[in-house]
């Protein structure tokens, strides 16, 4: 079993212990994970978080190493998930706001202070079906989709003392 918990080191990362290894993910992009790797001693791997469940698993399906990206969904060919890192996730926030404003008839005050919602939210993911907005999410909230194979870039190094010992 892992034990995961927000790590002290960064409060987005999340800390998954599991018997000799230590798991970080949570990386805003590909860099910060190499940086903090760098910086604990630990090493860039890929884990996927299946099945709805919240135990990660080491993993190389998605390709995220070689491919230098951070987080990635698979839920089949109809859906796609972008992160706030995506160039596209711009644009579809925008419309979406845009959007809202119209429907809302908000005065061009209200629109812009409506913008700063989509920053707020914490890590929001736009979720795409057949090319078309279909909901918000988060990135955590996006690994307990049971269509959804959650994959993220973690930093992997060995327990040291000091480490929470994980759940047995």
């Amino acid at each position: 079993n892992f034990f995961m918990e927000t790590s002290p080191y960064d409060e987005k990362l999340k800390k998954y212990t599991f018997k000799d290894k230590v798991y970080y993910t949570g990386f805003a992009n590909y860099q910060d994970a190499v940086d903090y790797a760098g910086r604990t001693g630990g090493r860039i791997v890929e884990v996927a978080f299946k099945d709805g469940n919240d135990n990660p698993q080491l993993s190389t399906e998605a390709g995220l190493v070689n491919k230098k990206l951070h987080y990635f969904v698979d839920a089949g060919p109809e859906y796609r998930f972008l992160h706030s890192s995506d160039e596209e996730f711009r644009e579809f926030a925008g419309n979406l706001q845009e959007a809202k404003s119209d429907v809302e008839g908000e005065s061009p005050e209200e629109k812009y202070i409506a913008n700063g919602e989509i920053e707020i939210q914490e890590d929001p993911i736009i979720v795409l079906k057949n090319g078309k907005f279909d909901s918000v999410t988060s990135r955590e909230r996006s690994k307990y989709l049971k269509m959804a194979n959650v994959y993220e870039i973690a930093v992997e190094r060995a327990v040291r003392e000091g480490d929470d010992a994980p759940n047995q």
